[in-house]
């Protein structure tokens, strides 16, 4: 299947007449990961499922959720986290959930040690709110299913997890991945905005060619002959014909990722790092008549998405996140295409409700959604 992205909110800071803050899906063969969850976003996630029963190829149910990425701590981006939980824990959830997110390295030393956090914390650090939520029922014994909190020091690669119940602090040698995860991989990436923040990267571990199993049947080859060329092994038949398991097999796909970047500056090396992105889905607050504001604000601008994207070996760049001031997309997909000018990336602007497929092979589409369904 690969990945489908599904962009949810598209907005800055706050909803407008045709936008909603942040919150995304990324679905894959082995379940749902949320990136983000800003104010609205159950009731957002529930029309999207009921768009995907009507119009879909596949459900999207949410027992398959298993992980929570959190970007940063800005209220547009987690304002709708506490009341899904408590959703979660009315429809009697029992699956367990993996809730993650950035912090900086004082703030990871201070819970270590028990000691105050740090005078200069930002009240947007995610350690206050999720504290809060905590005493709001937000804790696996009041919610009555499962919950980690796992926070991590993402440039240093330093991670603890939050015991709310018995308040205490584990460190872990490394992040966790979602429980039942085999075949896809989660990873942080560090960003560069005002509180402490990251982006979330999804890898495939890339799959087998198709077994010839109608090659196998001409031959009539025994169960055991099938099972061995299957697994790689080369048989010998009574005739002494060797037939060599690379042959029954069709060609592997590669590994396939994809970035949602959260709130961020330009070039930020967490991202630029990366030498190889299907899909990079980038935020551009501003136009670049405002660069000065996205410089002071640590967000980027429609130009420095591209220039993302162009270190990053992306190779489908989606712009997101659009600051009040942005009314169409026209006019911010014309400055990032003057920096992709004479390059090999594609270029697309999200709207809320939209997917973007990445397929096993690498075949990339992205679906605008409208009132009728989803075109391409």
């Amino acid at each position: 299947m690969g990945f489908d992205i599904h962009i949810l909110g598209t907005s800055s800071a706050r909803p407008t007449g045709s936008r909603q803050v942040s919150g995304s899906l990324v679905v894959c063969d082995d379940g749902v990961a949320i990136v983000d969850a800003g104010e609205g976003f159950q009731s957002r996630f529930a029309v999207q499922r009921r768009r995907m029963k009507k119009f879909g190829d596949t459900q999207i149910k949410v027992g398959r959720v298993d992980v929570l990425c959190l970007t940063h701590g800005h209220l547009d981006h987690t304002w709708g986290v506490l009341p899904w939980l408590h959703t979660l824990s009315l429809d009697k959830r029992e699956k367990p959930l993996l809730i993650i997110g950035p912090t900086s390295s004082q703030v990871l030393d201070s819970l270590l040690s028990n000691s105050k956090l740090p005078e200069d914390i930002s009240n947007s650090d995610l350690i206050i709110q999720w504290r809060s939520w905590h005493q709001l029922g937000g804790t696996s014994k009041q919610l009555g299913f499962p919950v980690r909190w796992i926070l991590g020091d993402v440039e240093n690669d330093r991670w603890i997890e939050l015991m709310p119940d018995s308040n205490s602090v584990v460190e872990l040698e490394k992040m966790p991945q979602p429980k039942g995860w085999s075949e896809n991989k989660i990873k942080a990436l560090a960003t560069n905005h005002t509180v402490p923040s990251c982006g979330w990267h999804f890898s495939s571990k890339g799959k087998r060619g198709k077994f010839d199993r109608l090659r196998a049947a001409e031959l009539k080859l025994t169960e055991a002959q099938r099972a061995g060329l299957a697994k790689g092994e080369n048989q010998t038949l009574e005739s002494g014909e060797i037939l060599s398991a690379s042959e029954f097999r069709g060609p592997d796909s590669g590994v396939i990722s994809v970035v949602l970047s959260g709130d961020t500056s330009e070039m930020s090396k967490g991202i630029t790092s990366m030498d190889n992105c299907d899909v990079l889905v980038h935020e551009s607050t501003f136009l670049d008549e405002w660069s000065e504001h996205a410089k002071n604000y640590l967000h980027s601008t429609a130009s420095g998405a591209a220039r993302t994207a162009l270190s990053s070996g992306t190779k489908h760049l989606v712009l997101t996140h659009f600051g009040a001031r942005i009314k169409g997309a026209e006019e911010m997909l014309s400055q990032a295409d003057q920096e992709l000018e004479g390059s090999q990336v594609t270029l697309s602007a999200a709207s809320d409700g939209d997917r973007i497929h990445v397929s096993d092979s690498g075949k990339i589409s992205h679906h605008y959604w409208d009132e009728q369904g989803w075109s391409s």
